[in-house]
């Protein structure tokens, strides 16, 4: 399958356990689906959203932004899955014909570049976007995919790229390292049998999504059960203890010869005084070294903080298909609003 970088069983869990409110649609060729009530303004910018709501008419328009929208991929993955065959415009096709009765297709988080799937996987997401514009969909800029390579052999000489000041602080920062401990705890080991620590996982997850800016995805305990109780994914539970309490974890991945960074769970204010996200960064690039690793994937959120940490960025598309063809001519100008992430970058450089 193109673009799948993870262990499949990742997938399968997000299958079998979707996330609240979500419901699975398998598709041909095993093409990952899901459906939900989606609003299109989720990943818009405050300011750009006030802006949208100040348009005329917005009353009686919005709700046209708000629709049960069939979506092709997952959330558990950093692309979107697509199979081998059919052919790109004959699975565009598909597609179309499966997500009839919904107002909104969007095939979600399709790569821009190889650098993580490789050219076979690249050429086939060029046909697909190709066959997308003669449907009539409408291309949106996805956000950026944060990730290091590993072409360093210590924290040390990484850290030397960076200017004195960026390394100062985050010397600074890593010293909370003095006064934690850090176990890495397998998937599927005996531990994660236990339903008092998976609940306890659970809760820290849960405090990290509950202070995010965006609820799209909330994940269930079942899910998180399935995954950390299947020792063939590959995953890896790094965990974080401040005078004998758990204070924090990475749920990781070892796949495709990259360590992908999936979930994180903080305890506040502890997290915050422990500067556990650097911590748990550099902690995940150690391991990746050790390991022998080519990469390390950081995710899609908090794209400024990674970049002061050493991150490279590469982006996504989205492939909107907008059934409605008012709607469509009205989407088409305004899509730059939805890209919050490509605008950071232009800034950022």
């Amino acid at each position: 399958m193109h673009n799948l970088i993870e262990p499949p069983s990742l997938l399968a869990w997000f299958l079998g356990h979707p996330p609240e409110g979500f419901s699975s649609h398998p598709l041909s060729g095993a093409t990952p689906a899901f459906s939900t009530k989606f609003d299109l303004t989720t990943t818009m910018e405050t300011e750009q959203r006030r802006w949208l709501t100040r348009l005329p008419f917005w009353k009686h328009w919005q709700g046209l932004l708000q629709a049960r929208t069939l979506f092709v991929g997952s959330t558990v993955t950093e692309y979107a899955p697509l199979p081998a065959e059919p052919a790109a415009a004959v699975l565009v096709a598909e597609l179309l014909r499966a997500a009839r009765n919904f107002p909104f297709l969007i095939i979600k988080d399709i790569p821009c570049e190889p650098v993580l799937v490789g050219k076979a996987a690249m050429d086939y997401n060029r046909d697909l976007l190709a066959s997308c514009e003669q449907a009539g969909f409408l291309r949106v800029a996805g956000q950026a995919l944060a990730f290091v390579p590993i072409d360093f052999d210590s924290i040390g000489s990484f850290l030397a790229r960076m200017s004195h000041s960026r390394r100062k602080g985050i010397r600074r920062k890593l010293k909370s390292r003095d006064d934690l401990t850090i176990q890495a705890l397998p998937a599927g080991g005996p531990g994660f049998a236990d339903e008092a620590f998976l609940a306890e996982l659970y809760r820290l997850y849960r405090n990290v999504y509950d202070q995010s800016e965006i609820h799209f995805d909330l994940l269930s305990a079942d899910f998180f059960r399935s995954v950390l109780q299947d020792a063939a994914s590959g995953g890896v539970v790094f965990l974080y203890r401040a005078e004998g309490r758990v204070i924090g974890y990475n749920l990781c991945f070892e796949s495709n010869g990259m360590l992908i960074d999936k979930y994180v769970g903080f305890a506040y204010p502890q997290a915050r005084h422990f500067n556990l996200y650097c911590v748990s960064w550099f902690h995940n690039l150690e391991y990746a070294v050790a390991r022998g690793l080519k990469c390390y994937v950081a995710g899609w959120t908090d794209p400024e903080i990674k970049r002061q940490l050493g991150a490279q960025f590469t982006f996504t598309q989205h492939a909107v298909y907008v059934r409605n063809p008012m709607l469509r001519r009205l989407l088409r100008p305004l899509k730059r609003l939805f890209e919050a992430d490509s605008r950071w970058h232009l800034q950022a450089r």
